[in-house]
């Protein structure tokens, strides 16, 4: 199957299954959702979700989080993955919203990668999620999934890598969606070490299923063991 055929049927069946797709991530504004993303890394969205109401409580603002320590912000992200350097990006991140974008969430790449705690990856979820810009988050779902499907290339060993084969073959105005599109898929389907290809809508032209199950006819219908 060409990988442009794959691309078609999957806009196909999730324009029509899932249209609006959303971060699971909790947020009312930008600046809790940039904290949220930092948060996150390493981490699942459902444990960053419990710990950000008392967050956001105290910290309502970049101005109070530039006014805090990073030792006042650890009790409250202590269950998270890496607290102690997640703190000190928090506490770095709030200063140099203030100092430099005047307390506003910055809309480029390019900008967003210069605060502490946000690299490519968060960056583009910022832009994505926020702004609704053609840009693809590459996690580990999203590399996974894309590898799986044959979206990409053998040859795309790096994020950035995936990233780009994504946005050149998407529509670039499902790019946004599809982050999530890929993200939710890896999270709930095609996990890591056993994927639900039993519960995969999307055998008929994943190139891992043809692979592995050569025999089994692309029916939804058919239940299959977990590879």
């Amino acid at each position: 199957m060409l990988k442009k055929e794959r691309y078609r049927l999957l806009v196909d069946y999730f324009t029509q299954n899932f249209p609006e797709p959303e971060t699971e991530l909790a947020y009312t504004n930008p600046y809790e959702l940039i904290i949220a993303v930092v948060l996150s890394a390493q981490c699942t969205d459902k444990r960053v979700n419990l710990v950000t109401p008392a967050l956001f409580e105290a910290f309502p603002t970049p101005e109070h989080l530039a006014a805090a320590t990073p030792e006042e912000i650890f009790p409250y992200i202590k269950s998270i993955s890496y607290p102690n350097n997640k703190a000190k990006h928090l506490a770095g991140l709030g200063k140099m919203l203030v100092e430099k974008f005047n307390s506003e969430i910055p809309d480029t790449v390019e900008q967003l990668v210069k605060l502490p705690g946000v690299g490519r990856k968060t960056a583009n979820v910022i832009v994505s999620v926020i702004w609704n810009q053609p840009a693809m988050a590459v996690d580990t779902h999203v590399f996974r999934v894309s590898k799986r499907l044959g979206l990409v290339t053998k040859t795309a060993k790096t994020p950035l890598e995936v990233e780009k084969q994504l946005v050149t073959n998407l529509p670039k105005d499902l790019v946004a969606k599809a982050h999530h599109w890929l993200i939710l898929h890896g999270r709930y389907i095609c996990v890591a070490r056993r994927p639900k290809c039993e519960e995969c809508p999307l055998t008929h032209f994943c190139a891992f299923f043809q692979k592995y199950y050569p025999n089994i006819p692309d029916d939804p219908e058919n239940k299959v063991g977990g590879a």
